[in-house]
């Protein structure tokens, strides 16, 4: 049994490093939210699993490698000899701050079927974690939506974070109508403060929640806030935990890295439903989440500047929050 299995997309970011003689120069860091969650939930302690699907060519070697290296099972990758492994080119900014472009089109992690989905993994984890980039395109679409269908039928608390994407989708109309697509069938909902407009009518933390709750019913939603932390709704308990003032080298999976570590944070306790969290316990969830995700921003790179649940404790402590 695990206790989270993630679906979509995986990934190479390449991130622009510095500059040489006026060539630019990029780091190549595995990357794609959904295999970030299940690396950061490993790392703390999370049995995970990842299925996605990769080229047959040196970068689906290093992602499958990658996954392995932080304990993640990869039974579920497939190699895809017919496509190359998608690349992202990751721009930061002097703020640290990052801004995508993407080398897609016929790449391996859109060719996912519904028949490649196993079972076995999908049937037995307690959470089923995805995200809207496998939406964009078909066939990965309906794959990634009967896995999240046949999880939940199966008993799985479904977990999903609509990171937009602007230049993945035909349009912005296109992209609303799919990241919604989903929301009747989320338990927790991770979504960012720029994403909440896109889904609401609102850039209002408590109006644009409560509408999300109104219309699809899912029972815990957090919003991150960037180095504000993170707000929460669940049903009618609201409330905001302050984030963690560090210097920002690199905010890529910084939301990855949250989610994991929330997720990771409900395995430890052997709570796998949102409701039966105490207040407490949500909110010291959140707290440590918003720790967890200032750690990888004082880094560069997804994966590599996540942290290990050693060194989250330390901190924890440092921080007088253990």
């Amino acid at each position: 049994m695990k206790d989270i299995v993630t679906v979509g997309e995986i990934l190479i970011d390449l991130t622009y490093n510095r500059c040489e003689n006026g060539i630019p120069v990029y780091t190549a860091n595995p990357g794609g939210a959904p295999a970030n969650v299940a690396v950061s939930a490993s790392r703390l302690g999370a049995k995970t699993a990842f299925i996605g699907k990769v080229g047959n060519d040196y970068y689906g070697d290093f992602l499958r490698k990658t996954l392995k290296d932080n304990a993640v099972d990869v039974s579920g990758i497939l190699t895809d000899s017919s496509a190359h492994t998608t690349l992202a080119i990751v721009s930061v900014s002097e703020t640290g701050e990052r801004s995508f472009s993407f080398y897609r089109k016929h790449c391996a992690d859109i060719c996912l079927t519904e028949s490649e989905i196993p079972e076995d993994l999908i049937e037995n984890t307690h959470f089923l974690h995805f995200g809207s980039v496998s939406l964009t395109d078909e066939p990965s679409r309906s794959a990634t939506l009967s896995a999240v269908q046949r999880a939940k039928s199966k008993g799985a608390t479904i977990t999903y974070d609509p990171n937009y994407r602007e230049r993945l989708w035909n349009s912005r109309e296109e992209a609303i109508k799919q990241m919604k697509s989903a929301l009747n069938m989320v338990d927790i909902l991770k979504i960012s403060d720029e994403e909440l407009p896109l889904l609401t009518d609102t850039c209002d933390f408590e109006k644009g929640t409560q509408q999300l709750y109104d219309l699809y019913g899912i029972p815990l939603i957090l919003l991150t806030l960037g180095a504000d932390g993170a707000y929460y709704r669940r049903g009618s308990e609201t409330g905001k935990q302050d984030g963690f003032r560090v210097k920002v080298a690199d905010t890529n999976g910084a939301g990855d890295t949250f989610f994991g570590a929330f997720l990771s944070r409900m395995t430890a306790l052997k709570i796998y439903r949102p409701e039966q969290l105490t207040s407490e316990q949500l909110s010291d969830s959140i707290r440590t989440a918003n720790l967890a995700a200032s750690m990888t921003t004082s880094r560069h790179g997804a994966i590599p500047a996540m942290p290990d649940l050693a060194e989250l404790n330390a901190k924890l402590c440092a921080e007088g929050l253990k």
